[in-house]
Protein backbone atom coordinates (compact mmCIF):
# COMPACT_ATOMS: atom_id res chain seq x y z
CA UNK A 1 0.00 0.00 0.00
CA UNK A 2 1.60 3.73 -1.02
CA UNK A 3 2.42 6.17 1.82
CA UNK A 4 0.13 8.95 1.56
CA UNK A 5 1.33 12.19 -0.22
CA UNK A 6 3.30 14.72 1.38
CA UNK A 7 3.15 17.38 -1.27
CA UNK A 8 -0.20 17.46 -3.89
CA UNK A 9 -0.13 19.54 -6.74
CA UNK A 10 -3.55 20.94 -8.16
CA UNK A 11 -2.86 22.85 -11.23
CA UNK A 12 -5.67 25.42 -13.25
CA UNK A 13 -6.78 25.10 -16.33
CA UNK A 14 -4.74 27.90 -17.27
CA UNK A 15 -1.29 26.42 -15.96
CA UNK A 16 -1.95 22.80 -17.66
CA UNK A 17 -2.44 25.04 -20.91
CA UNK A 18 0.87 26.92 -20.26
CA UNK A 19 2.70 23.17 -19.55
CA UNK A 20 1.46 21.80 -22.94
CA UNK A 21 2.54 24.83 -24.61
CA UNK A 22 5.95 24.72 -23.09
CA UNK A 23 6.33 20.66 -24.12
CA UNK A 24 5.66 21.63 -27.72
CA UNK A 25 8.05 24.30 -27.77
CA UNK A 26 11.23 23.66 -29.95
CA UNK A 27 13.14 26.43 -27.32
CA UNK A 28 12.12 24.59 -24.26
CA UNK A 29 15.56 22.71 -22.36
CA UNK A 30 14.63 18.70 -21.90
CA UNK A 31 14.94 19.73 -17.61
CA UNK A 32 12.28 22.24 -18.42
CA UNK A 33 10.02 19.37 -20.71
CA UNK A 34 10.80 16.81 -18.00
CA UNK A 35 9.53 18.67 -15.21
CA UNK A 36 6.00 20.04 -17.21
CA UNK A 37 5.35 16.52 -18.00
CA UNK A 38 5.80 15.16 -14.45
CA UNK A 39 3.33 18.05 -12.92
CA UNK A 40 1.31 17.06 -15.33
CA UNK A 41 1.30 13.29 -14.19
CA UNK A 42 1.19 14.10 -10.83
CA UNK A 43 -1.90 16.94 -11.05
CA UNK A 44 -4.67 15.66 -9.07
CA UNK A 45 -7.26 17.77 -10.43
CA UNK A 46 -6.78 16.51 -14.19
CA UNK A 47 -7.16 13.11 -15.82
CA UNK A 48 -5.18 9.75 -14.19
CA UNK A 49 -2.81 10.44 -11.61
CA UNK A 50 0.19 8.39 -11.12
CA UNK A 51 2.67 7.13 -8.33
CA UNK A 52 6.10 8.72 -8.25
CA UNK A 53 7.47 5.66 -9.36
CA UNK A 54 5.20 5.32 -12.02
CA UNK A 55 6.05 8.54 -12.97
CA UNK A 56 9.59 8.13 -13.28
CA UNK A 57 9.16 5.22 -15.08
CA UNK A 58 7.03 6.91 -17.90
CA UNK A 59 9.13 9.97 -18.12
CA UNK A 60 12.44 7.92 -17.91
CA UNK A 61 13.94 9.88 -15.44
CA UNK A 62 15.22 9.29 -11.82
CA UNK A 63 12.88 8.54 -8.97
CA UNK A 64 14.43 11.76 -7.23
CA UNK A 65 13.96 13.73 -9.96
CA UNK A 66 10.17 13.52 -9.72
CA UNK A 67 10.44 14.15 -5.75
CA UNK A 68 12.49 16.87 -6.73
CA UNK A 69 9.87 18.57 -9.05
CA UNK A 70 6.77 18.38 -6.69
CA UNK A 71 8.85 19.72 -3.77
CA UNK A 72 9.85 22.62 -5.60
CA UNK A 73 6.48 23.09 -7.43
CA UNK A 74 5.77 23.47 -3.55
CA UNK A 75 7.76 25.66 -2.19
CA UNK A 76 8.45 27.97 -5.15
CA UNK A 77 5.42 27.38 -7.13
CA UNK A 78 4.53 27.37 -10.56
CA UNK A 79 6.96 29.46 -12.14
CA UNK A 80 9.80 28.93 -9.77
CA UNK A 81 9.33 25.35 -11.00
CA UNK A 82 9.02 25.23 -14.98
CA UNK A 83 12.15 28.11 -15.07
CA UNK A 84 15.67 27.26 -14.97
CA UNK A 85 17.79 29.59 -12.65
CA UNK A 86 21.46 29.58 -14.38
CA UNK A 87 24.36 30.13 -11.90
CA UNK A 88 26.27 33.60 -12.95
CA UNK A 89 29.24 31.68 -13.05
CA UNK A 90 28.17 28.77 -14.88
CA UNK A 91 30.44 28.45 -18.40
CA UNK A 92 28.55 30.46 -20.66
CA UNK A 93 28.65 33.48 -18.59
CA UNK A 94 32.89 32.91 -18.02
CA UNK A 95 33.09 33.30 -21.50
CA UNK A 96 35.26 35.43 -22.61
CA UNK A 97 36.41 34.88 -26.00
CA UNK A 98 33.79 33.57 -28.57
CA UNK A 99 34.42 30.88 -31.63
CA UNK A 100 35.14 34.54 -34.22
CA UNK A 101 38.00 36.00 -31.33
CA UNK A 102 39.26 32.30 -31.16
CA UNK A 103 39.77 32.55 -35.39
CA UNK A 104 41.36 35.63 -35.49
CA UNK A 105 43.78 34.32 -32.29
CA UNK A 106 44.51 31.02 -34.01
CA UNK A 107 45.18 33.02 -37.31
CA UNK A 108 47.61 35.55 -35.39
CA UNK A 109 49.50 32.60 -34.24
CA UNK A 110 49.93 31.09 -37.47
CA UNK A 111 50.68 33.98 -39.07
CA UNK A 112 54.00 35.60 -39.56
CA UNK A 113 56.02 36.19 -36.82
CA UNK A 114 57.42 39.69 -35.60
CA UNK A 115 60.34 41.33 -36.76
CA UNK A 116 63.65 40.47 -33.89
CA UNK A 117 61.53 37.41 -32.60
CA UNK A 118 62.16 33.60 -33.76
CA UNK A 119 58.44 32.93 -32.62
CA UNK A 120 55.43 34.02 -30.91
CA UNK A 121 55.07 34.25 -27.35
CA UNK A 122 52.47 34.11 -24.96
CA UNK A 123 53.29 38.01 -24.14
CA UNK A 124 53.60 38.98 -27.61
CA UNK A 125 50.30 37.45 -28.86
CA UNK A 126 48.60 39.59 -25.50
CA UNK A 127 49.98 42.17 -26.89
CA UNK A 128 48.50 41.92 -30.76
CA UNK A 129 45.35 40.67 -29.14
CA UNK A 130 44.75 44.04 -27.30
CA UNK A 131 45.22 45.91 -31.03
CA UNK A 132 42.74 43.02 -32.79
CA UNK A 133 39.96 41.75 -30.42
CA UNK A 134 37.52 44.48 -29.01
CA UNK A 135 38.19 42.64 -25.74
CA UNK A 136 41.17 42.49 -24.30
CA UNK A 137 42.28 38.63 -22.71
CA UNK A 138 45.29 37.18 -20.77
CA UNK A 139 47.71 35.28 -22.09
CA UNK A 140 46.19 32.58 -19.92
CA UNK A 141 42.75 32.86 -21.79
CA UNK A 142 44.88 33.00 -24.99
CA UNK A 143 47.15 29.47 -23.94
CA UNK A 144 43.83 28.07 -23.41
CA UNK A 145 42.27 28.74 -26.78
CA UNK A 146 45.73 27.75 -28.67
CA UNK A 147 45.57 24.39 -26.66
CA UNK A 148 42.40 23.77 -27.40
CA UNK A 149 43.11 23.84 -31.46
CA UNK A 150 46.44 22.13 -30.89
CA UNK A 151 48.38 25.27 -32.22
CA UNK A 152 51.65 25.25 -30.80
CA UNK A 153 54.37 27.98 -29.93
CA UNK A 154 57.60 26.01 -29.42
CA UNK A 155 57.90 24.97 -33.06
CA UNK A 156 59.34 27.51 -36.02
CA UNK A 157 56.27 26.90 -37.96
CA UNK A 158 53.49 26.83 -35.74
CA UNK A 159 49.46 25.88 -37.14
CA UNK A 160 46.42 24.42 -36.30
CA UNK A 161 47.39 21.16 -38.01
CA UNK A 162 47.44 18.17 -35.40
CA UNK A 163 50.85 17.22 -34.47
CA UNK A 164 52.88 14.05 -35.75
CA UNK A 165 52.78 11.17 -34.35
CA UNK A 166 55.14 9.19 -32.34
CA UNK A 167 55.74 5.95 -30.88
CA UNK A 168 54.66 6.46 -27.39
CA UNK A 169 51.51 8.23 -28.46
Amino acid sequence: MPRERKYRINLSDEQVKQLKKLMRSKTTSLTVKNRCQILMDMDEAHGKQYLEEQCARRNAVHIATVSYTIKKYVEEGFEGTITLKRNVNSDNARRKVDGRAEAQLVALACGPVPEGHSRWTLRLLEKKAKVILENPVSHDTIRRILKKTNCGLTTTTTGASQPKKTRNS
